[in-house]
């Protein structure tokens, strides 16, 4: 059993495929977590060697600076929660589990810590995170090539990492993301049932494909934000988003 640090449950959305969404789901969970929910969350941004929240960080610290609204929006936040932005450490993967010790020895140390990990478990130390997750959430969109890759991926994890008991995970779960309404049919149905043949299963939220997901600050801009490391997504464009439920659902299952 690898060892686990206290009081901090890690969650990491990994899969194995890119494009499936892992990192914007991961920074639209912190954001709302921390920002709305009031739950001390950090990132451990392992992702190398694009390293995408961290600078996804980088440009919204530069936005706030260079937009005078975005500057005030951020002002008012800190001072209504009373609380800082939550932060976005770069690792190696390996060295993912050194770099949460130490988010856990700051003051308001991080109820929830989100790694977000490579697109492949043939980088050096990503089995290694791995195993030291809680829980695993397995972003999936329907389409074959990407499905047999995501399948592949939570099938020799749940075989050889959850059911021997050797790991820290209590459970691996997909996430239907980027789902067309028009098309959520049968084709979910065959693949739900694939995942169950496989002793796994998909959350009851599915995440819609919208071009909001791609939405970000711009210093020219002063449109409402939905992907940010600094704010939670507008609530005019939360609504038909999922993110409230998937947060809630999520919730639920880690017990936080």
């Amino acid at each position: 059993m690898t060892e686990k640090m206290n009081k901090t449950t890690f969650v990491a959305f990994s899969t194995q495929k890119g494009g499936a969404g892992k990192t914007t789901l991961t920074v639209l969970m912190a954001s709302y977590l921390h920002y709305v929910k009031g739950i001390n969350v950090g990132v451990i941004d392992c992702d190398f060697p694009q390293y995408s929240i961290d600078e996804m960080r980088r440009r919204d610290f530069k936005t706030i600076e260079e937009n005078e609204q975005f500057r005030k929006q951020a002002f008012d936040q800190f001072k209504r929660i009373k609380k800082k932005a939550y932060p976005v450490i770069m690792s190696r993967p390996g060295d993912a589990i050194d770099a949460a010790r130490k988010l856990q020895e700051m003051e308001n140390a991080p109820e929830i810590i989100f790694f977000d990990l490579p697109g492949t478990m043939d980088n050096e130390g990503v089995l290694k995170t791995v195993a030291s997750m809680d829980y695993i959430f397995c972003p999936a969109i329907a389409d074959r090539v990407v499905m047999q890759s995501s399948l592949a991926f939570a099938k020799a994890i749940n075989d050889h990492m959850i059911t021997t008991g050797k790991t820290n995970i209590k459970g691996l779960y997909f996430v239907w993301n980027m789902v067309d309404g028009r098309e959520k049919t049968g084709l979910y149905d065959i693949y739900d049932k694939v995942m169950a043949e496989l002793g796994l299963s998909a959350l009851k939220t599915f995440v819609p494909d919208s071009k909001r997901f791609r939405r970000e600050g711009e210093k020219e801009e002063n449109r409402p934000l939905f992907r940010s490391t600094l704010f939670p997504p507008d609530k005019t464009l939360i609504r038909g988003s999922n993110v409230r439920e998937l947060a809630e659902e999520v919730l639920g299952i880690i017990n936080v």
